[in-house]
């Protein structure tokens, strides 16, 4: 990373410490046990990590950085003056010195875990931290502005993955209704097989799934057929598939869906009544986002997911609607922006611009279950949904 890269980042972060009215960003690790940040100060540190290293950036003035003597090249990328430790006097005394003056510092800490994704820093260290008399507060928000935000690069990327992945969902449908139709014998791991194949095939990646259930297997989130641990795809049955990926290069951004069918010529009035309240429930959701950011007032997390909870719980559902709403989406398909939750953590981060996200509500009961999700891309002046959106069950 050049020089002027490096001092351009340092620039931003301080920008955006001043806006949240902060002292300064203490960035810590062990271990490798923070990956935020190497990706949030864009370095690869100089020597090996086997002993602990603090990098503060101040909201006005230099960085300044703390390492241990036998790794005395870790911080050499970054600007700034650094010091070394090898006691943990020094240690402590250290960064007394690099944290004078700074009352209140963001770390990658979460005020009872409810942002586990920022989570990164042990206890103790934020003790000792605290122990100096400076107050420790959550990176949440900030890690948002630098992990979360995507380029316009980025953006296109994830346009054109779903538009080959809406392609192939389409197709793997098609083929479950070919085969029922055919009575020739299908399973939810060919599927998933067929799935992935035309992913390659389509110069596109996955970390893992995708998932194809169905029946009582759709109420199971987390569903993943195998080989020897499968069900057989036949009429009469719901079929749901939840696929996520994102083109095969540097940079790309995933895309994430859910789409449900039913193999027969008539859909059942349960199957048919469920839907519609998740459907209605999505859309609720969405309208939240639209509306908000179209009006320019701040959003949280937390309320898109009541917007589709509560009409779940109208419904009468709210026990069958276990999981978040939604959750960031970035070069990780789950991302550590604001997720669309008020059930599994309380999260209060600001939906921000340029940041994209899943709102895909479910219900699951105990002979099937129902999800339907999207991706909603906030840029500066207005959410949209980036891809087909399913309003009405697939006859297959």
């Amino acid at each position: 990373m050049s020089t002027q890269t490096v001092s351009s980042r340092i620039a931003e972060i301080q920008a955006a410490l001043r806006e949240e009215k902060l002292d300064g960003w203490l960035f810590f690790d062990h271990h490798h046990r923070d990956p935020l940040a190497y990706r949030v100060l864009q370095f690869t540190p100089g020597s090996m990590v086997t002993r602990r290293w603090f990098y503060f950036i101040p909201a006005h003035g230099e960085p300044r950085g703390l390492a241990h003597k036998i790794e005395a090249q870790t911080l050499a990328p970054l600007p700034g003056e650094h010091s070394l430790y090898a006691g943990w006097k020094e240690l402590m005394d250290g960064l007394a010195r690099m944290l004078a003056g700074a009352k209140k510092v963001a770390m990658q800490y979460s005020p009872n875990c409810r942002v586990p994704y920022v989570a990164m820093v042990d206890a103790g260290t934020v003790e000792s931290i605290r122990g100096l008399g400076v107050e420790v507060v959550t990176s949440a928000n900030l890690i948002q502005q630098f992990e979360s935000r995507w380029t316009a690069e980025q953006l296109e990327s994830h346009l054109e993955a779903g538009r080959r992945v809406d392609r192939i969902r389409g197709q793997a449908f098609a083929r479950i209704s070919d085969a029922v139709r055919a009575g020739s014998r299908v399973t939810e791991w060919e599927m998933q097989q067929f799935i992935l194949t035309r992913f390659r095939e389509d110069g596109l990646t996955t970390d893992h799934g995708p998932d194809v259930a169905i029946n009582a297997n759709a109420s199971n989130p987390h569903y993943d057929p195998r080989q020897d641990a499968c069900s057989e795809i036949r009429s009469g049955d719901l079929v749901l598939i939840d696929m996520w990926a994102k083109l095969n290069e540097p940079g790309a951004v995933y895309y994430d869906i859910t789409w449900t069918g039913f193999c027969g010529p008539a859909v059942p009035s349960d199957v048919q009544n469920v839907f519609s309240i998740v459907r209605d429930a999505r859309d609720k959701a969405i309208q939240r986002v639209t509306e908000a950011v179209a009006g320019k007032r701040e959003l949280s997390g937390f309320e898109v997911d009541e917007a589709a909870r509560d009409h779940i719980r109208q419904a009468g559902y709210a026990e069958y609607f276990f999981h978040r709403t939604g959750h960031s989406i970035g070069e990780e398909v789950h991302g550590t922006g604001a997720n669309m939750d008020n059930l599994e953590t309380h999260d209060e981060r600001r939906v921000i611009p340029w940041t994209c996200f899943s709102i895909e509500p479910g219900i699951y009961l105990t002979k099937f279950g129902i999800r339907s999700e999207v991706n909603v891309f906030v840029d500066d002046n207005s959410a949209r949904v980036t891809g087909e959106i399913q309003d009405a069950i697939l006859r297959l």
